[in-house]
C-alpha cells in the first residue's frame, strides 16, 4: 500500500537529519520509506494519515523478551530469580502446548502494537510457533531456540535451531534468528563451544544473559574455574555478541568488555528490580564506546512490554546510582530505544530511524495530556511522561496495525485464550 503520513512532527532518530523536525510528510510505498519532507505531493497515494500535532518516531526495538511469558505476568513478588524459575515457571512450562505458545505471543505482539514496540528479540522454546503467532500477527521478530546443557537434550536443542533456519531463514521480510544461548550458567565449556562454532558457521550472532544476579556469577566461576569475563575473552572469539542484563560487571570487566567488537547490552532495568538483582552500570558501559539497548524481559518478571516505562526507569536509576543528574540525556535514552536496539540486532541498515529506504516501521503518538503539557523539552516529555498508551498508530513493514488506537487483531480472543491457558496449568 502506498500511504502518506502528513503534517507531522518528525523525531527520525537518524544521524542525517535534525532531532526534531515539524511539518514533515513520510510517503511509504508497501514496505519502505521512500521520501521525507515538506508539502509531498499525494499523487497514487492509497491511504493518508494526517498526523498534525503529534509526533513521528520510528517504532521501539525490545532487545530482550520472553515472548510467551505474557500469560506468567505478576507470578514474581516476593520470590528470587531461582525461586521463581524453579518453584513457579518451569512446572507451569512443562505443561504449556504449541497452540499455548502461539496464543500466548499473539498477547504479547499485542502489546507491542498498542504501546509502540515494532521489533522483539525472543528466547523461549517452541519456537515455531512464536514464529507462526509473529506471521500472523505481522510484527518484526528475532529469535531463537534457547540452548543449554540441562538435562540431555543440549545437542537436540542446537538441531531445534537448525531446522528453524532452514524453514524460516530469509523466507519472512519480519523473521529474522540468533543463536539464544540462555547462560553460561546453564551450560559448560563442551557445549558453549558447540554453539559457538553454530553461531560460526552459520554466520549468525549469539544472544545470552550475562552475569544477572550473584549467584549466576558464582555458578560460572564454580562451573568454568574463571571469571565470567574470563569465559567470553576466552571462548566468545569472531562472534557478535548481544548480551542481557549485565548487572554484576566491574568497571574493570566492562572496559574488558568494550574491546569485544560487536558486543552489544540489553539494559532490562525493570526486570533486574523486580527480581533484586541489582542496577546495571550502563554509564559506564556508554563510557567505554559499548552499544547499550533496552530490553523489557518477560513479563513475569518485567511487568510488560511497555518501552516508555523501561526509558523512563533507565534514566532515573542512572541519576540516582551516580548521583549525576547530567550522567544521562533523555534523547540518548531514545536512541537506546531505537537506533542503539536496530544496531544490537544488527539490523541497523533496516530498522531504528526514519530515512529513505529503510523499512517503514513507524509510530505516531500524542503528547496532549495534562501529564505532558506544558512542553518545555519533548524529548524528555517522552522519556519520563509519556505512556504506551499515548501511540495512536503503529505501522509495522508497511502496514497500518493500529490506527487512533483501534487494533486490526481480535483482541478479545486473544486474552480470553490466554486467560483459559493460565487457569489450565497454574
Amino acid at each position: 500500500m502506498r500511504i502518506l503520513i502528513q503534517n507531522a512532527n518528525l523525531i527520525s532518530m537518524s544521524e542525517n537529519r535534525p532531532k526534531i523536525e515539524k511539518n514533515m510528510d513520510i510517503r511509504i510505498n508497501d514496505d519502505k520509506i521512500v521520501e521525507i519532507g515538506k508539502d509531498l505531493n499525494e499523487e497514487g497515494i492509497e491511504k493518508i494519515i494526517d498526523a498534525k500535532g503529534q509526533y513521528v518516531m520510528p517504532g521501539f526495538v525490545n532487545t530482550h523478551a520472553h515472548i510467551p511469558m505474557s500469560i506468567f505476568r505478576e507470578t514474581v513478588d516476593g520470590l528470587n530469580l531461582q525461586e521463581w524459575l524453579e518453584d513457579k515457571i518451569w512446572p507451569m512450562e512443562d505443561k504449556l502446548t504449541g497452540e499455548d505458545i502461539y496464543y500466548a505471543s499473539c498477547l504479547s505482539y499485542l502489546e507491542m502494537i498498542e504501546t509502540g514496540t515494532t521489533t522483539i528479540n525472543d528466547m523461549y522454546f517452541l519456537t515455531d510457533d512464536i514464529i507462526k503467532a509473529a506471521i500472523d500477527m505481522k510484527i518484526r521478530l528475532q529469535t531463537t531456540r534457547t540452548l543449554s546443557a540441562i538435562g540431555e537434550d543440549g545437542d537436540t536443542r542446537i538441531a531445534e535451531l537448525k531446522k528453524l533456519l532452514n524453514k524460516y531463514k530469509d523466507k519472512y521480510e519480519n523473521i529474522t534468528f540468533n543463536v539464544g544461548v540462555h547462560g553460561l550458567y546453564t551450560s559448560n565449556p563442551k557445549y558453549i563451544k558447540k554453539c559457538v562454532d553454530f553461531a560460526k558457521k552459520e554466520n549468525l550472532p549469539i544472544h545470552m544473559h550475562f552475569c544477572e544476579n550473584t549467584k549466576e556469577v558464582e555458578d560460572i566461576e564454580r562451573i568454568y574455574n574463571r571469571k565470567p569475563v574470563d569465559v567470553i575473552e576466552n571462548e566468545f572469539n569472531d562472534v557478535e555478541l548481544l548480551f542481557a542484563h549485565c548487572v554484576k560487571l566491574s568497571e574493570d570487566d566492562i572496559k574488558r568488555l568494550s574491546k569485544i567488537q560487536g558486543l552489544s547490552v540489553s539494559h532490562c532495568p525493570i526486570s533486574n528490580l523486580k527480581l533484586g538483582c541489582g542496577i546495571s552500570n550502563i554509564k559506564q558501559m556508554m563510557k567505554n564506546g559499548i552499544n547499550v539497548s533496552l530490553g523489557t524481559d518477560g513479563q513475569g518478571s518485567g511487568c510488560n512490554l511497555d518501552m516508555f516505562e523501561t526509558m523512563k526507569f533507565t534514566a532515573l536509576l542512572q541519576k540516582g546510582i551516580h548521583e549525576n543528574a547530567k550522567c544521562i540525556r533523555a534523547y540518548d535514552v531514545l536512541k537506546m530505544a531505537t537506533i542503539n536496539g536496530a544496531k544490537a540486532l544488527k539490523l541497523q541498515d533496516e530498522i531504528g530511524s526514519i530515512d529513505v529506504d529503510k523499512k517503514a516501521d513507524i509510530i505516531i503518538f500524542k503528547l496532549d495530556s495534562s501529564t505532558t503539557n506544558p512542553i518545555n523539552d519533548v524529548f524528555s516529555d517522552i522519556v519520563y511522561n509519556a505512556k504506551g498508551s499515548d501511540v495512536q498508530t503503529t505501522i509495522i513493514n508497511g502496514k497500518v496495525l493500529m490506527e487512533n488506537r483501534r487494533i486490526i487483531n481480535d483482541k478479545e480472543e486473544i486474552i480470553e485464550k490466554c486467560k483459559n491457558i493460565i487457569d489450565r496449568i497454574k
